[in-house]
């Protein structure tokens, strides 16, 4: 899994900052390589590292490139197949809201080695929705932030009007409110299950 995870922090970074920045944060951590491998398992210590080295070197919180990081896996073409696995929750924002707790399953059948934080979603009055992401004994750690980014571009996507708001973590589980306010605000992109949607 951590390969998986690190492989989309570095693509993030290249693609958005450049291989010239990429390679410079991979000097300061000093592990030998300067690339990672999506299907390998690496040091789970080495991805707090990785984001926190990417944080400085951006001078930017690290919640903010975690947001980034989500937004970034949902609108570039490099991490198509991310938009897709999202989108087969249904043809609506909001029917993807409902399949969310379908996800960690789905990305598992999709990649056997993922392995996503169990998640929660309740609908309020009003147009409210709160995601619940990780529990004590599996925490979120920082995929709230990831989702806050992640949401929020595929709302664009769908053409749906929402905020997003991280509101914080308690006992391992990370707390991120949604409130959609208008299902048809624009016209989503276009969008096919096969791989050049």
């Amino acid at each position: 899994m951590q390969g998986l995870v690190n492989r989309a922090v570095e693509r993030f970074v290249r693609d958005t900052y450049g291989r010239t920045t990429w390679l410079e944060i991979m000097r300061g951590l000093d592990l030998g390589f300067s690339e990672f491998e999506a299907m390998l398992n690496y040091d789970p210590d080495i991805t707090p590292r990785l984001l926190m080295a990417v944080a400085v070197a951006l001078d930017r919180p690290e919640t903010d490139i975690l947001e980034d990081i989500g937004t970034y896996l949902v609108s570039h073409p490099n991490a198509a197949a991310v938009r897709r696995l999202l989108r087969f929750g249904g043809d609506t924002f909001e029917e993807v809201l409902h399949s969310l707790e379908d996800l960690p399953g789905r990305a598992a059948l999709a990649v056997p080695d993922l392995s996503l934080p169990p998640m929660d979603v309740s609908e309020q009055a009003g147009g409210l929705f709160c995601l619940r992401i990780g529990t004590r004994d599996r925490p979120g750690q920082g995929y709230g932030h990831l989702a806050v980014g992640l949401f929020r571009a595929l709302a664009d996507d769908y053409g749906a009007l929402v905020m997003l708001d991280h509101k914080g973590a308690e006992a391992g589980t990370e707390h991120v409110q949604i409130e959609f306010l208008s299902a048809d605000h624009a016209e989503g992109r276009r969008f096919s299950l096969g791989a050049a949607g």
